[in-house]
């Protein structure tokens, strides 16, 4: 028979449509919260009675906690299974990068019977690492005809912390020339720029050294300390202007090796070797590595391999220096766009590869799919065959359950190998295929069978006991101890009269 159209939508379903099916599901998602670097085996929560169940009832149902990409942060109790533990030690930054708020989601699968839960496990920061700078020491060149109020931008600290515990704020080291502000750029990030109060003067004095520290807002505050050499310059009037302040430029994350992302130019009005301008990315750490710049023309290109799943967008900043020392700065926001290039990905939470026969409805298989693209790369359809009594259906978010369509017939098929096919809707479509093997359990469903309706056995008068007369023979359609088979003879029938 060819199946129809509606029995082809029955087993292709689209993880981005909420449908709402038999099993139940818990409406409300349960928050936990723990500090980072917290000890494993720490005591979490009373899970049962979070989701209101009876003591005991977790392990009885085959609860699971499931977290994506297989990662196990928690773990239920192994002896009493009702209590919620730390299963190892976790790293904010290691697992949210710089994001505000670390959420990790997890369900809590009960399999007898099916029943999810939403949850979710936040990380708290704790204030363990104190800013840095990228250099133990920044050198600025003045000209001493700069007049008061210019602003000078210096290399921002880093601070792996998040919310009250990251960088906060810099001071600078007591001097009658200088002060700091503390500004903060479009990612939320907070950098120094350095302002002149007092003229200088190169024959009072050539040079200066302060040290400028940026405080996090930890308690006590954690800080970080860098020397910041001044050199003063004979008169060069004008410092480079960059064409704009703010330059925005997006790259495909596949971009090649030396792929051009933009060119920056600046200009400077004075002559000679004081209006020659030179480029170089500003802030010289980790980040700014996965770009260079060519100093003479200011194209700046891709230097390493780009990967939108770990980082969206970059916030770099440029230096246009002159001949004389003057520089100016402008900003720069690259955004990466994001590529298919990440397959689907299938995790197994729960298989039931012997079903018996009979009985419809049975559960096979619980499983998550997920996506590390983002869009419509992220999005998948999950599908199997349609020439197999079995149905995908989706559960909760992105779980699925595989079920009998209907009862199955041992005597006629006794093993399905079932294909879970999961494909993104991104361009190329990628996918990833998984491979089931489900054995028919044989239930006592079929009476023996004589071989003849009916069997004439003649037997000699006078003949001695125990005397072979002949065979009957029977079969059974079912297997094992189901097809094992034992005779008898019934009491005769009393004889009907002549």
């Amino acid at each position: 028979m060819v199946p129809t159209k509606v029995q082809h939508k029955k087993r292709q379903v689209a993880i981005f449509i909420i449908l709402m099916f038999l099993w139940e599901t818990d409406a409300k998602s349960i928050q936990y919260s723990i500090m980072e670097e917290t000890e494993t085996g720490t005591f979490v929560a009373n899970l049962s009675k979070d989701l209101g169940l009876r003591v005991g009832e977790l392990a009885q149902r085959g609860a699971q906690v499931i977290f994506k990409g297989n990662r196990q942060h928690l773990q239920l109790d192994p002896q009493t299974r009702d209590l919620l533990l730390l299963n190892e030690k976790l790293d904010r930054e290691e697992l949210c990068d710089s994001a505000e708020q670390c959420v990790l989601p997890f369900q809590v699968l009960l399999e007898k019977p099916l029943q999810f839960f939403q949850a979710a496990l936040q990380v708290r920061d704790i204030n363990d690492h104190a800013p840095e700078f990228p250099a133990r020491e920044m050198l600025l060149k003045i000209s001493e005809m700069t007049t008061p109020g210019k602003i000078f931008p210096l290399k921002m600290a880093q601070d792996l912390d998040a919310g009250s515990n990251s960088l906060q704020s810099y001071t600078v080291s007591s001097n009658p020339h200088f002060h700091v502000l503390t500004r903060t750029r479009s990612d939320g990030k907070k950098f120094p720029e350095l302002v002149l109060d007092k003229a200088l003067d190169r024959e009072e004095q050539h040079q200066l050294r302060l040290t400028i520290t940026a405080l996090d807002g930890g308690a006590p505050p954690r800080t970080g300390t860098s020397e910041i050499q001044i050199l003063v310059l004979d008169s060069n009037d004008n410092a480079p202007e960059f064409a704009y302040q703010l330059y925005e430029a997006m790259v495909p994350e596949n971009s090649p090796l030396g792929s051009l992302v933009i060119t920056v130019s600046a200009i400077d009005l004075d002559e000679g070797s004081f209006g020659m301008v030179s480029y170089a990315l500003f802030q010289d750490d980790d980040v700014n590595q996965t770009f260079k710049i060519n100093a003479l023309t200011g194209e700046i290109r891709v230097r390493d391999t780009l990967d939108f799943e770990k980082f969206q967008s970059y916030h770099l900043d440029v230096e246009a220096t002159d001949g004389g020392g003057l520089t100016g700065k402008c900003s720069l926001i690259i955004k990466v766009l994001d590529v298919n290039d990440n397959s689907p990905e299938l995790t197994m939470s729960s298989l039931n590869s012997h079903i018996p026969e009979n009985l419809p409805g049975i559960i096979v298989a619980v499983f998550s799919v997920s996506d590390a693209d983002s869009g419509y790369n992220q999005q998948v359809i999950c599908s199997i065959d349609d020439n197999i009594p079995f149905l995908l259906r989706p559960s909760v978010e992105n779980f699925y359950t595989l079920v009998t369509d209907g009862p199955l017939d041992r005597e006629k098929k006794s093993e399905y190998n079932i294909t879970i096919t999961v494909t993104d809707l991104g361009t190329p479509r990628l996918r990833t295929q998984h491979n089931l093997t489900v054995q028919v359990s044989d239930v006592n469903d079929n009476a023996p069978t004589f071989t003849q309706a009916s069997y004439t056995l003649l037997v000699p008068e006078n003949s001695s006991p125990a005397l072979h007369i002949g065979t009957v023979s029977a079969t059974d359609r079912d297997s094992g101890a189901n097809a094992q088979l034992t005779y008898s003879l019934l009491p005769p029938r009393d004889p009907q009269p002549g």
